[in-house]
């Protein structure tokens, strides 16, 4: 069978619409190092689908790889259906527009845009309607006339894009754009962009390692970790959803506690929490990894009056800053300690606490809490004021519960034996 009839066959019945690309098991390796393993995936027409990792995780080479400026070691790529990892890039009908812009120094901002029309030996009537046209979708009509270096670096971006839809591209490929622009002509220029694809019903692949920026522009993110896909997914199911670790503190932040599971319940130092609905089914006493986002946290003064399913018990507030828009806390969780007790209760107390100390922990790093993050909303945080040093009672609207396998590299106080 040819791979192109395996490779459309797997979408009867799923779409009336060819994915716009796909690739399947992709490799690629450079100085013995493996760059991409293994990847597969698809954009269907007009989505938006971010690639996001952290920096030498495989991203821009994959987008090379699939605008034909390098060739995989394994793997297909299909445009539209069609077998295209052969074809050289400027056969391959799709848009790039990289980080550095790559526009003509010497030429004006609509000589930039009209560079590849012009390779195509357009007429010349062609090519001064599809400029005139990108100008005005890009907003830089007035600023035609204009070198690169009398443009600021949003224009300049503006202009490689015109630059890059001006020949009707099927499919557009974005090589971390934004990330030389300053924060508001970044937020501005994506919100653009993104507005002008849909209107243009265009599919585009992002690359990025901003996890804002992935969660604003994206249909669906893939997850990208040392050439392989951790997760791929819409954001909502990423971020709240995370597969493992690595995604949930990658994208965005995230506390993790590290307990077993005992009797259905997940066993951290005194603690015992019911399962969340979406637990999977654990051996007994297997290691887990409890992760929650530091918004999931409630907090109160009172244990009754928390109005929330999980209550991880007290904490002592140890820092607290703004951030504009939230106040972000850390408090230390008092999973094994106790709270201070001044008189006859504290010998047997501090007994009891040291005692599952020696139980909890494989050291003494974490023999007095652990310390987690928290972020609450301007209202929550006038309603509640708190200071270092306040004692409060910790609840969670909800949280991910993961298996959790140690490495050699992990110290007792990560794996914790509980």
């Amino acid at each position: 069978m040819e791979p192109s009839t395996k490779f459309e066959g797997k979408f009867e019945g799923k779409s009336e619409q060819r994915p716009a690309i796909g690739v399947e098991r992709l490799s690629k390796s450079l100085g013995g190092q493996q760059i991409i393993a293994d990847v597969s995936f698809e954009i269907a027409a007009g989505e938006m689908l971010v690639v996001l990792g952290p920096s030498g995780s495989g991203k821009t080479t994959l987008l090379r790889i699939i605008a034909g400026l390098e060739q995989p070691d394994a793997g297909e790529i299909y445009l539209n259906g069609k077998l295209g990892r052969l074809l050289p890039p400027q056969k391959r009908g799709l848009g790039v527009v990289f980080q550095e812009h790559a526009l003509f120094q010497r030429k004006t901002a609509e000589q930039n845009v009209a560079f590849g029309l012009e390779a195509r030996k357009l007429t010349r009537a062609e090519i001064e309607r599809t400029v005139e046209k990108m100008l005005d979708l890009v907003n830089l009509r007035e600023h035609r006339k204009k070198y690169p270096s009398q443009l600021s670096g949003g224009q300049r971006q503006r202009v490689a894009l015109a630059r890059a839809l001006a020949f009707r591209p099927t499919a557009m490929l974005f090589d971390e754009p934004f990330s030389a622009l300053d924060a508001v002509t970044r937020l501005e220029l994506r919100r653009e962009i993104r507005s002008l694809l849909r209107e243009m019903d265009i599919p585009a692949l992002f690359i990025t390692h901003d996890q804002e920026e992935a969660l604003e522009l994206a249909d669906r993110i893939i997850v990208l970790n040392k050439g392989r896909i951790e997760q791929i997914g819409a954001p909502f199911d990423v971020y709240n959803r995370p597969r493992n670790e690595f995604v949930a503190t990658f994208l965005g932040a995230a506390n993790v506690l590290l307990g077993r599971w005992v009797e259905g319940k997940v066993a951290i130092g005194r603690i015992r929490l019911k399962a969340p609905p979406d637990a999977p089914l654990f051996s007994e006493r297997q290691l887990v990894k409890m992760i929650f986002r530091p918004e999931d946290v409630v907090l109160n003064f009172q244990p009754q009056l928390l109005d929330t399913p999980y209550v991880l018990g007290r904490a002592v507030i140890e820092d607290v800053s703004y951030i504009g828009h939230s106040e972000r806390l850390v408090a230390r969780l008092m999973l094994w300690a106790q709270p201070r007790v001044i008189g006859a209760e504290a010998a047997p107390i501090a007994r009891d606490a040291q005692r599952q100390r020696a139980l909890s922990l494989a050291d003494d790093s974490q023999a007095d809490g652990f310390p987690i993050v928290i972020t609450r909303n301007k209202w929550d945080a006038t309603d509640m004021e708190l200071e270092i040093g306040d004692l409060v009672v910790v609840g969670l609207k909800g949280y991910r519960v993961l298996p959790h396998y140690p490495l050699r590299s992990e110290t007792g106080a990560k794996a914790q034996q509980i």
